[in-house]
């Protein structure tokens, strides 16, 4: 009995030695108005990943190592690092893998200090110093907290000052160990015109990696936004959820390992594939910012987290409606003239459009673009499609009350346009190998600067031509392979991943500062582009050239689980559809797209009878809308991957005094079957008013249209609504008395 007690005893002393040691720890947290990032400095000085998730309200709690206790080695061996190299006990896929000149392939970083600034009165930045223990190695980790939005950025900045040159090999962007019962990963996979399409799985042991090695268009077929649900799978409303995106136009590797401890280590950034960094003496590299925020109510949580932050952060002008718009792609193609555009223009301003945009086909003489094959990179106005130029057309719009746009591509190039013949140089190559096309097209060179300001040149030079043009549809219609430069070096030839991204930030940085409220749309063969590192710099995004209603509900639900709605451009087509050849109500076509930033892609005069009275009905009630649209809070009530057949979602305004719900049938239900559901996002104490928009021959789908009803009663009870035949739909305008 005695010896148990001396154990005890020894056990008890040995804690409060761990516990007191613990608590001299330096301790770094992060915090959000609902989040906490906290690390630790042990006592070897590195810094361990301690928590992240819900705030830690309690300023003084301890910290003890989270080491893999119980193993026979040291507790010490796999304690989560905030920044993990290769190196030491390190087992794990790395977040930073660096090779010396002296042929040493390890590193071990410690602590080196910390500081931090506020922004403003949302935004803090911390960052914490790391330094190799031996080299002249340094790594500023630096974090940014926006509190409002209750979002977390990261990124890392490597500096060499080792006297010959340093090879990295891989630096990421992040770095996340989560421990649960279980892990649920929902990614996105897709393809031209079938973009981000939602798949969720369980992680079990070993790496799970999401990557790109496109260069271009690297989020069309894998996307760098995910979420990860603990312990089951990701529900809407309930549940710890973590969401990631990466801030990043180029290649990426989303790394997901659940190791021996059953501890999951997420390691995010860009892809190492054929990147390794050379740098010498005094030079940097710094990686692109991974977001992160967290929810322990659901995934609609991280939604309007990233929303929020997006609209004030992710996006160029998050603060100003977007327009309706009629581009003339599917209802002219290349195959138009003066005559026929301005035609479109006077119909569009006959529905109540608000901007034109003419796409692809406008420019190039020698070799004109009156195809895919020829033209591009030749950026004059075709003087036999439009004697008249640009200038006239925009004059033109702005006289029938529209804004007027234009689409460009100006990072690729026909091999039959003078501008291939003359720069040869200045095309993506790799030695003397094939350069391959895609779509009849060469990508230009980036990473070179004089590319550079070619592009930018091209941009200034199209837009300066006439003050109403104020809205550029900038595309990107293929991806790189056999990649190489004329203008790196050939030791630095891995370098091209990296630099072909930030030339294009360069190029976008330059033009921001000369036209900061010209809206730009971002496009890459529809949404081969869907990241903030680029959407930072746009007005919106053009989710995919498939314009098919039924498709759209899929590609957008994954798209506005992270980015929003004013950010989606949604365009009424023609029917059949030119991409699926499926057949659909106009009005149902209309709802679907009044859900993001509505436009219209076809010939309007196409549109005749009845379904013009619903076009130009629909056009009235989204401007009615529009504002809690673009504006608003984003609930999703239920999903298209349900199974169901039935999807449904709703914006509500910040101020919950109106909201707007969509509801779509996706296939024929049947007679004795109805669609249900809950509403959300509403304040239970109010009154509200449902009426319909845009009605079919005027009958409601809504029984109780017109009535009042307590948020109580939506919230806990809600709606039924009549949309059992195949694409049926509803769209329920709802108001606070």
């Amino acid at each position: 009995m005695k010896c148990k007690q001396n154990l005890f005893l020894f056990i008890l002393f040995f804690f409060s030695l761990t516990l007191c040691a613990q608590e001299k720890q330096k301790r770094i947290e992060i915090n959000t108005r609902k989040l906490s990032m906290i690390f630790t400095v042990d006592n070897s000085n590195r810094i361990i990943y301690q928590y992240f998730g819900k705030k830690i309200e309690a300023p003084n709690s301890t910290f003890f190592n989270r080491g893999f206790v119980g193993q026979p080695d040291s507790q010490e061996d796999l304690a989560p690092l905030m920044y993990p190299s290769y190196g030491g006990r390190y087992y794990l896929n790395p977040a930073l893998k660096l090779t010396h000149d002296d042929g040493v392939l390890t590193t071990d970083l410690i602590y080196a200090g910390s500081d931090s600034k506020i922004i403003d009165s949302n935004r803090k930045e911390t960052i914490i110093k790391l330094k190799d223990r031996l080299y002249p190695i340094y790594l500023d980790v630096c974090f940014i907290s926006y509190l409002k939005e209750d979002v977390i950025t990261q990124s890392v900045k490597i500096t060499s000052q080792e006297r010959k040159t340093l090879k990295v090999e891989n630096i990421a962007s992040s770095y996340l160990p989560v421990h649960a019962e279980s892990y649920y990963l929902t990614h996105f996979n897709g393809t031209w015109a079938h973009e981000m399409q939602q798949e969720e799985e369980k992680l079990k042991h070993g790496i799970k990696v999401i990557e790109s090695k496109k260069g271009v268009r690297t989020a069309q077929a894998q996307s760098p936004s995910f979420l990860l649900s603990l312990n089951h799978m990701s529900q809407e409303d309930y549940g710890e959820v973590y969401g990631g995106t990466l801030a990043w136009t180029g290649n990426f590797n989303l790394s997901f390992e659940v190791d021996e401890s059953d501890r999951l280590n997420i390691v995010t950034g860009m892809n190492p594939f054929a990147s390794t960094f050379s740098l010498s003496k005094g030079e940097s590299i710094k990686t692109p910012e991974m977001i992160w925020t967290y929810s322990d109510k659901g995934r609609g949580q991280i939604s309007r987290n990233l929303h929020d932050w997006g609209r004030q952060y992710g996006l160029a002008g998050g603060d100003k409606l977007r327009p309706i718009i009629l581009n003339s792609w599917e209802g002219a193609y290349h195959n138009f003239d003066e005559k026929i555009i301005t035609d479109m223009i006077d119909d569009a301003a006959n529905f109540g459009v608000e901007m034109f945009v003419l796409d692809d086909g406008w420019f190039g003489n020698k070799y004109p673009r009156n195809s895919d094959a020829a033209g591009l990179g030749d950026w004059q106005t075709n003087t036999k499609k439009l004697p008249r130029g640009l200038p006239y057309l925009a004059e033109y719009a702005i006289k029938k009350g529209l804004k007027f746009g234009l689409w460009i591509e100006p990072e690729m190039v026909n091999p039959d346009s003078e501008l291939a013949k003359k720069h040869p140089e200045w095309i993506v190559q790799s030695g003397k190998r094939e350069i391959l096309p895609m779509r009849n097209q060469w990508a230009l060179d980036l990473s070179n600067p004089k590319v550079q300001d070619f592009v930018y040149e091209t941009f200034d030079q199209v837009v300066s031509q006439s003050p109403y043009i104020t809205y550029i549809k900038w595309d990107a219609n293929r991806h790189l392979d056999n990649v190489g430069s004329t203008y790196l070096a050939k030791d630095k030839q891995s370098h091209f991943w990296y630099e072909y991204v930030n030339g294009l930030y360069k190029v976008y940085e330059r033009i921001r500062a000369k036209y900061p409220n010209i809206e730009i749309q971002l496009c890459s063969s529809g949404g081969g582009r869907l990241d903030y590192g680029a959407m930072k710099y746009h007005n919106e995004v053009w989710a995919s050239d498939n314009t098919n209603a039924l498709d759209r509900i899929f590609i957008q639900y994954g798209t506005n689980l992270f980015f929003p709605a004013m950010a989606t451009a949604s365009h009424v087509s023609t029917s059949p559809n030119h991409q699926t050849g499926m057949m659909l109500p106009l009005k149902f076509r209309f709802d679907v797209a009044m859900s993001g930033r509505l436009g219209m892609e076809l010939q309007p005069k196409d549109i005749l009878g009845e379904e013009y009275n619903v076009a130009k009905k629909s056009i009235e009630d989204y401007k009615l809308i529009r504002p809690i649209v673009q504006f608003g809070d984003l609930y999703r009530l239920v999903s298209p991957y349900n199974g169901t057949d039935w999807a449904s979602q709703m914006y509500v305004a910040k101020d919950k005094k109106e909201s707007v719900l969509f509801a779509y049938s996706l296939n024929y239900h049947g007679r004795t079957t109805f669609f249900e559901t809950r509403l959300k996002g509403l304040n239970p104490e109010k009154n509200y008013k449902i009426i319909e928009l845009n009605k079919k021959s005027g009958k409601s789908s809504f029984p109780n249209e017109g009535e009042v009803f307590t948020g109580d009663y939506l919230l806990k009870i809600g709606i039924r609504l009549n949309i059992t035949d195949a694409f049926a739909s509803s769209v329920l305008l709802i108001s606070e008395l």
